[in-house]
C-alpha cells in the first residue's frame, strides 16, 4: 500500500496513479496526470504543475526531495504575457514551454531542483540538489547531473544499485511467499 498524506492537493485525481511501497508526504501539488511507480517517493513541499494535458511519471526506486519543482507547462517569460487566463479565453499565449517529464526508475531529482517541460531522466540518472533543467536536456543513463547551468558530473554506479535492488526485490518475493 501506499502512504499518502492527506495535506496534498490533486487538480485531477482521475488521473493519478500511485504505486504500491510508494510515499508522497506532505504539502504536495500536483496538476497534471501523475503517475508514481512503486517504492518510490516525493518529500514534503513538491510541486508538479502544468495542467491537465500533461503527464509527469516517476519510475520505481525513484525519488523527489523536498521543495522539487516539475514544470509541464510554462510561460515563455521574453515573448508571453507572465499570468493566469480563463479557459475560455482560448489561446491568448503564443509561446508557451509545454511537455511531459518523466523519470525513469532508479532516478533521484535533489531538493529545490526545478525541472521544465520536455523532459526525459533516463534509468539510472540522478540530478544533485538545487540544479535547473532546461527544457529538453540531453542526459545519458547512469549519470549525475548537478548545477546552474546543469551539466554532467560523473557516472553513476549502476552495479551497486542494482545489487540493492535485487535485494530489494527478494524481500519482497520473501513477503510474499509468507
Amino acid at each position: 500500500m501506499p502512504i499518502i498524506s492527506p495535506n496534498i492537493r490533486v487538480r485531477h485525481p482521475e488521473a493519478w496513479v500511485v504505486g504500491d511501497g510508494s510515499i508522497v508526504d506532505d504539502f504536495c501539488y500536483f496538476s497534471t496526470k501523475v503517475r508514481i511507480g512503486r517504492f518510490a517517493h516525493i518529500a514534503s513541499g513538491c510541486s508538479v504543475a502544468g495542467g491537465g494535458e500533461y503527464t509527469f511519471t516517476l519510475g520505481d526506486y525513484s525519488s523527489l526531495s523536498s521543495g522539487v519543482k516539475i514544470w509541464c507547462a510554462s510561460d515563455d517569460f521574453v515573448n508571453d504575457v507572465v499570468t493566469i487566463l480563463p479557459p475560455e479565453w482560448g489561446a491568448i499565449k503564443e509561446h508557451l514551454i509545454t511537455g511531459d517529464v518523466t523519470c525513469e526508475p532508479l532516478t533521484a531529482v535533489g531538493a529545490n531542483t526545478v525541472v521544465m517541460p520536455r523532459n526525459h531522466i533516463p534509468e539510472g540518472t540522478v540530478i544533485g540538489a538545487v540544479s535547473f533543467v532546461p527544457p529538453g536536456f540531453s542526459f545519458e543513463p547512469w549519470s549525475v547531473y548537478a548545477g546552474v547551468p546543469i551539466r554532467f558530473i560523473k557516472p553513476r554506479n549502476r552495479e551497486s544499485v542494482m545489487r540493492q535492488v535485487e535485494r530489494i526485490e527478494q524481500r519482497l518475493r520473501q513477503r510474499a511467499h509468507a
